[in-house]
């Protein structure tokens, strides 16, 4: 593994992207960067564009497919981005830091609000990115602001009413901006029934969901009027296997990695699902997971 340095930010070449998606999959990063601030993200978009560099920027790549091809130009996963605060009512973490961790801090507080995502695996600038939730509840519903970037290296905060919320949707998707913090409103509450409702829907998660499996979590988004999961089952396609790729026998809205599987045999399965459940239910599924980069050559 080559690597060199820009102003001691290490740029690690030609990088397996495997390494760092929760599928176990992916192809290289031409470049690959960690930066540990906003200003290493600043010298680092800089350094992309006297380069004429593509940027491609990933949180802790919970909710997405690398294709096998890989990412062309320089990524930047902000994982060493991590801290987290705070403050009286609110709660500001960089967008680094783990949403359970976010959860626990908010708890520790003795914060009410948050308690939805106590097991969303994600971090907390994808979470914005997607609008992220679970269980009756989304980021929409408790973050105050967030703090972005923009592609020419400016500062902005955003309010909650700027970032055009809507299911698994928010203004930075189409604008391109780089969400760098974030700060969340919450409530003073109780400790033990914040405590209760997290290790609740923890369990419930650990019951439901196959977390024995890499997976990239909830792969479709819920179409009105329909749950995903039992329109899979009722098509016939649970346990259907594409490569190391299979649709769980735990919860049919994940595809697993048994061992071995592609980022390819993910795609295909993706397809299969859409194919069969647009026949049997004149439904079309849309991806929920995020699905970036090159097919191979």
């Amino acid at each position: 593994m080559a690597a060199s340095t820009l102003d001691q930010i290490e740029l690690l070449h030609d990088e397996p992207l495997s390494h760092y998606t929760f599928t176990k999959t992916g192809g290289p990063a031409d470049l690959l960067a960690f930066p540990k601030s906003i200003a290493e993200i600043q010298q680092l978009l800089a350094y992309a564009k006297e380069n004429d560099l593509p940027l491609t920027f990933i949180g802790n790549a919970s909710n997405l497919i690398v294709k096998d091809g890989g990412i062309r130009g320089l990524v930047i996963i902000l994982t060493a981005m991590k801290k987290i605060e705070a403050h009286g009512n609110l709660v500001t973490a960089d967008a680094g830091a783990r949403l359970i961790d976010t959860t626990e801090a908010a708890y520790q507080a003795g914060l009410t609000g948050m308690e939805f995502a106590a097991g969303i695996p994600g971090s907390v600038g994808g979470a914005v990115f997607m609008n992220a939730g679970a269980y009756g509840g989304e980021v929409k519903d408790c973050l105050q602001s967030a703090t972005v970037l923009t592609r020419a290296g400016e500062l902005k905060t955003y309010a909650n009413a700027d970032m055009n919320f809507s299911y698994r949707h928010s203004l930075v998707q189409t604008n391109g901006d780089i969400v760098v913090s974030a700060t969340f409103s919450l409530q003073p509450g109780d400790p033990v029934a914040i405590r209760e409702q997290m290790d609740n829907l923890n369990a419930q998660r650990a019951a439901k969901q196959p977390l024995e499996y890499p997976s990239c979590g909830s792969v479709f988004k819920r179409p009105v009027g329909h749950f995903v999961g039992p329109m899979i089952q009722k098509a016939g396609l649970q346990g259907h296997i594409i490569g190391g790729a299979q649709i769980s026998m735990k919860h049919a809205g994940f595809i697993v990695n048994l061992g071995g599987a592609t980022a390819t045999d993910y795609l295909d399965m993706i397809h299969y699902v859409q194919k069969h459940v647009a026949e049997k239910f004149n439904v079309q599924l849309e991806p929920e997971v995020r699905i970036i980069g090159e097919d191979v050559k």
